[in-house]
């Protein structure tokens, strides 16, 4: 749907009805667990509550990326095309699977098992990046923006208006439920210390993105 094309009215504001609805939708979203919680998840156990907050960041940062395509229209064009949007999610799936593989591996995501290794990956702007990279190879958020969020839309008040408060509500309630993940992973930084805990985490979280990825690849076959 390209907005664009939509002729508003003078009415500006949309019911509180239909904001809290659309609330609701986006917090059960953001609660079911996939590679952003994931993300959020591991930082958090490897770096602590504080620097899962970067994480959050990157993801919020891809979904905002998203978010302008959607309401230029040019993720309505990527929908339209079959092709290229089967392209562009065999690619984000590949992304997920080998991030699963290495997390499984001790790499990717996972959370180092050796104590005695000094991480310098996890600066603030090095887990935003890899938070981008990650959303960003989820084409789910584009058919979120694209297919999901005009159906909060009336039509015949301010469009525009409408996308921006939907838009910036969304994000508000990723944020918030991703940095309750984090707080909750945060928790366990110091259990996450210990080798087996570590490596049984790896191996859950690399078999989950996985498992992601590999239905991300199925996804209107």
């Amino acid at each position: 749907m390209a907005y664009g094309s939509q002729t508003p009215s003078t009415k500006s504001k949309m019911s509180w009805h239909t904001w809290l609805l659309f609330m609701a939708t986006e917090i059960v979203l953001c609660l079911t667990p996939g590679p952003a919680v994931l993300f959020v998840v591991s930082q958090a156990l490897q770096y602590g509550t504080r620097r899962s907050l970067y994480a959050n960041l990157g993801i919020l940062s891809a979904n905002a990326f998203y978010f302008l395509l959607s309401a230029v229209g040019l993720g309505a064009v990527l929908l339209a095309s079959h092709d290229l949007f089967a392209m562009i999610r065999y690619v984000g799936a590949a992304y997920l699977i080998y991030l699963g593989l290495a997390t499984i591996m001790g790499r990717g995501l996972a959370i180092s098992t050796d104590p005695g290794i000094q991480d310098t990956s996890g600066t603030g702007w090095r887990l935003m990046g890899r938070g981008f990279m990650l959303q960003a190879a989820n084409p789910k958020a584009l058919l979120f923006f694209t297919a999901l969020l005009p159906q909060f839309i009336d039509p015949r008040g301010g469009v525009p208006f409408q996308i921006l408060i939907l838009g910036l509500s969304s994000m508000a309630a990723e944020f918030f439920v991703l940095a309750g993940y984090g707080l909750f992973a945060g928790r366990a930084f110091h259990l996450a210390q210990q080798p087996r805990f570590a490596q049984a985490t790896n191996r859950v979280a690399g078999a989950l993105l996985i498992g992601a990825g590999a239905g991300l690849a199925m996804v209107g076959d």
